[in-house]
Formats: C-alpha cells, sequence, structure tokens
C-alpha cells in the first residue's frame, strides 16, 4: 500500500469515528465519594494515645501525622477544584480525538504538527490553527505553529484537522520557565492519545521517560515518534558540492527504534509500568517529506507511511480513553494527587512513628531495671542503722514496716523520672511480707548473748528485690498500654488506607473494563 493510501485511510477512518464521551458519571460520584470517605477518616484524627502526656516524643509525633493529614486534605480538595480548567477543555473538544504532541524543546513538535496540518489540508480537509486562552480556544495569528514559540510563551496552541482530530502542540517536557512545564502538566489530562517526539540525533533521553511514565499509568495510547531521522550528505549537483538532505536507512531507522523502544521498556519496569504499553516507536523526516508535491514515494520514504499506520492502530484505544475521560480526570486526582502524596508525606510519617513506637518498648525494660536500681540503692544502705536500732528488741515487724516506708518513699521521688512522657500515678504492690523465720538470730546466753541481724537482713533483702519488681512492673504497665493503644491505632489507620487503596482499584478497574475498545 503506498503513502498516500495509508494517509487516506487514516484521515478518513478519523472522519468516519464517532468521538462521544461515554455516560461515567456514575464512576465520577463514585470517586469522589471516595475521597470524600478517606478526607472524614483522616480529619477525625485517627491517631489516639492515651496515657501519653502531650510532651512525649511519640504524641508529638502522632500530632505531626495528623497535622500533616489535614493538610493534605485541604490541598486536594483545593486541587480537585482546579480539575474544571482540564474538565471545560475536555468538554470544548468533546467530538474531536485530541492527541497531546508532547516532547522536549527543539523535538520538532511544530514541525510535525504543520507538515500533518498541511497534509490534511491537501486532502481537502479544513485546518484551524488556534491557542487556549483562559479556557478558551482563540485563532492563532499567522495560521501556522511557530517552532519555539510554546518555550517562550505560557500559550497552548494548536491546530484543528478536518472534524474530529485535534493536535496540541504544547510546552516542551524541559521548557525555559516554569509557567511552560506547569501548562503542560495541567492541559495533559484534556488529551485522549500522545505522541512522544524525540528527536533521533539524540533519541529515547530516559529522563523524559519519567514524565511519559505518568501517562502510561493512566492507561492512553502513547505512541514514540523519532522525529528529524534524516542527515546531511555531500553531493556534487551541475559541477558543485553541495549538502544534500537525506533520509536515514532503514536500516539506521530500525536500530535507533529498537534501542529506544528496549532502554523505553527497560525504564518502566523500573517505574512499575507494564513495559508492553510502550509502542513500537516510528521514525519520520519532515524536512525529507516536504516538497511542492510531495510523492507516495517521498512520503514513505520519510517514513509518513509507517506514521499514519501505527496512529490508525490507536485510534481505537484513544476511543476509549474518550469514553471514560471524564472519569479518568478524576482518577488521575486520586492516584496521582491524593494517593502519592500520602506515600510522600504521610507514610513516611507513619512508619518513623512504628519505629518510634518498637523503640520506646524496647527503652521500657531498661526504664523498669533503671528504677529497680535507683532504689534498691537508695533504701539497701539503710538497712544496717534501721537493724541495729533495733536489735535489742528484737521487733522485726517495726523494721520490716520503716523499710516499708523507706522503699515508698524512695520509689516516690524515683518514680517520675522513670515514667517521664506517662500520665496517671505508679501502683505499688502489696506491702513487704516477710516469713517466719525471718527475725534477728540470738547467739549464746546471758550477758554474752549476741544478736545476729543476718537472717533478717538478708530475709529482708528477698522481700525489697520482690517488691521492687513487682512495683516497677506495675509501675511501667500502664506505659504498655498506651503504647498499644497508640499502636493499635496506627495499625488501624494503616489497615483503613489500603481498603481505600483497594476501593480505588476497584473503581479503576470497572471503569478501565467497562470501556475497552473492541478488536
Amino acid at each position: 500500500m503506498s503513502g498516500l493510501d495509508h494517509e487516506q485511510q487514516f484521515m478518513a477512518g478519523i472522519e468516519a469515528l464517532q468521538w462521544e464521551a461515554g455516560d461515567v458519571q456514575a464512576t465520577v460520584q463514585a470517586l469522589d465519594d471516595w475521597l470524600d470517605r478517606l478526607s472524614a477518616l483522616l480529619l477525625a484524627g485517627p491517631l489516639r494515645w492515651p496515657g501519653l502526656q502531650d510532651g512525649h516524643a511519640l504524641a508529638a509525633a502522632a500530632q505531626a501525622v495528623h497535622a500533616r493529614l489535614q493538610q493534605d486534605v485541604t490541598d486536594w480538595h483545593g486541587r480537585r477544584q482546579d480539575l474544571g480548567a482540564t474538565q471545560a477543555l475536555a468538554e470544548l473538544l468533546g467530538h474531536s480525538a485530541i492527541f497531546l504532541v508532547f516532547g522536549k524543546f527543539n523535538a520538532g513538535k511544530s514541525s510535525l504538527c504543520n507538515f500533518v496540518a498541511d497534509r490534511f489540508a491537501a486532502r481537502g480537509h479544513a485546518v484551524e490553527y488556534f491557542c487556549i486562552e483562559a479556557g478558551r480556544m482563540v485563532a492563532l495569528p499567522g495560521a501556522r505553529l511557530q517552532e519555539g514559540s510554546t518555550e517562550t510563551t505560557a500559550t497552548l496552541q494548536g491546530v484543528r484537522l478536518g472534524r474530529k482530530l485535534v493536535l496540541f502542540d504544547t510546552p516542551g517536557l524541559h521548557s525555559a520557565t516554569p509557567q511552560n512545564a506547569a501548562l503542560t502538566q495541567r492541559f495533559t489530562d484534556s488529551a485522549d492519545a500522545v505522541l512522544w517526539l524525540t528527536s533521533s540525533a539524540s533519541p529515547g533521553q530516559v529522563q523524559e521517560l519519567d514524565e511519559l511514565a505518568r501517562e502510561l499509568h493512566r492507561g492512553k495510547p502513547l505512541q514514540p515518534v523519532l522525529t528529524r531521522s534524516d542527515f546531511f550528505e555531500e553531493d556534487e549537483v551541475a559541477g558543485e558540492i553541495v549538502r544534500v538532505l537525506r533520509n536515514k536507512t532503514p536500516g539506521n531507522r530500525a536500530l535507533q527504534e529498537a534501542d529506544v523502544r528496549q532502554r523505553g521498556r527497560d525504564k518502566l519496569a523500573q517505574l512499575g509500568v507494564p513495559p508492553a504499553l510502550l509502542l513500537a516507536p516510528v521514525s519520520v523526516s519532515v524536512y525529507a517529506a516536504r516538497a511542492p508535491q510531495p510523492t507516495a514515494q517521498a512520503l514513505g520514504a520519510a517514513g509518513f507511511d509507517r506514521l499514519w499506520t501505527a496512529l490508525q492502530q490507536i485510534v481505537g484505544q484513544a476511543q476509549s480513553y474518550k469514553q471514560r475521560k471524564a472519569a479518568e480526570i478524576v482518577l488521575h486526582h486520586a492516584e496521582e494527587c491524593v494517593l502519592q502524596s500520602l506515600e510522600r508525606g504521610a507514610a513516611p510519617l507513619l512508619a518513623a512513628l512504628q519505629q518510634a513506637i518498637a523503640a520506646e518498648r524496647a527503652g521500657l525494660a531498661g526504664r523498669q531495671a533503671a528504677l529497680i536500681t535507683q532504689v534498691w540503692r537508695s533504701v539497701i544502705p539503710a538497712l544496717p542503722e534501721l537493724l541495729e536500732r533495733h536489735a535489742e528488741s528484737g521487733d522485726a515487724r517495726a523494721v520490716c514496716a520503716q523499710a516499708q516506708c523507706l522503699l515508698e518513699a524512695a520509689f516516690a521521688q524515683a518514680a517520675p523520672r522513670a515514667l517521664a512522657g506517662y500520665g496517671g500515678a505508679a501502683a505499688l504492690a502489696a506491702p513487704l511480707q516477710l516469713g517466719e523465720n525471718a527475725r534477728y538470730e540470738r547467739i549464746g546466753e546471758g550477758r554474752a548473748a549476741v544478736i545476729d541481724p543476718t537472717p533478717l537482713h538478708a530475709a529482708l533483702e528477698q522481700a525489697i528485690h520482690a517488691w521492687l519488681s513487682e512495683s516497677a512492673a506495675q509501675a511501667l504497665q500502664p506505659c504498655q498500654l498506651a503504647l498499644d493503644a497508640l499502636e493499635a491505632s496506627l495499625q488501624k489507620l494503616q489497615a483503613d488506607l489500603d481498603a481505600r487503596r483497594a476501593a480505588l482499584a476497584t473503581i479503576k478497574a470497572r471503569l478501565r473494563s467497562s470501556t475497552q475498545p473492541a478488536h
């Protein structure tokens, strides 16, 4: 089939299609309901930390999570309102296929658009150049797209080809002005398919694929086009050496296309995008094809027969996307604005909070041991004097009672430090209990008798250690419960977020399965 035949088939096919939006209002409502439920969950303050004082590091971390979530929700709803500009543009061109011509500066976007427009005009189709200003289509002075103009002005320009096809020539991926880069992203959602233009001088730059992965995640057909697939060589014309523009050889083009496709698939795999979504690249040379009266042979040699065939193949996919576009725009907001902001912002905070809880749990054992040691060192040195005081009377109960007073006083002094950051008073164990054999031992008879406190001292040490261990454990138990409560609320939040992600995936699957192109 000749180049002109491919061209005619593509244009006729485009004109014959019914580019109508599908009825996806129920899906749009489901997506808005999804966002509302997620927002309500996060604004309710899902983390709980009873038993932790506000000054505790964990309480501060939980409060930081809440603050971040509340800020995110406000941002999500603001950006949801901003989708109106994209939706208005999509509705403005609702009866046309919108192909976004995407590429970095000097990728040849305007040249390709102008040439394709010339071919439509040559076939008798109406051609109308325009730009978008304040969401409206405005006729473009000069009736041509000027190369570089979208790089120096915050303008989205395009051309309507016939009744059913629109090409948008966007600011490049590496635009010189931040406004232009933002403009490109703002209107990307309005497109039904994307043509990725990359110069054959340096084709398929990997950094560009980071931007293109976003479009592939959105389920749009994406066609790589290697532009400027030509070279100059010297030739003799009328006895003079001149530079003549030639098409790159089929072999050279095939090698470049295979390289772009392989590196593109590898990069998309790294980005978590199915590599098969990247369509087979095609190479074209606008300059080689351009002539006062282009022939089928010239167009074919310049690669345009392959381009028309490739575009014809993605038309069905573009039509499918257009049918669900109104819902896709809202879905992209949910995935790229909402979920990605959670992954970038809240998720690291939640992971850090989980690690901090684990570290705090590990530290409680050290707090308990430190509390026992501090009280022990305060009380045990006082026992010899206490035992000596009651040795003559042999009153072990009095010794035990006074030891209990010393313990409680020392514990009350040490506990606040051990329980710093936690609320509530420390609970104490039952009073010291000595066995029946815990008493002074009388050695000898009469005036030569000696009172030995060693057995009672040993019994007291044993009883004090048991009391300290139980009291310290009881004092730290509310700390464990406080950590349990915070961790439980954290795990519930993570489970709720997983459920919200799954719910969105279900909405997405239903949306895309209901508008599959016919085969």
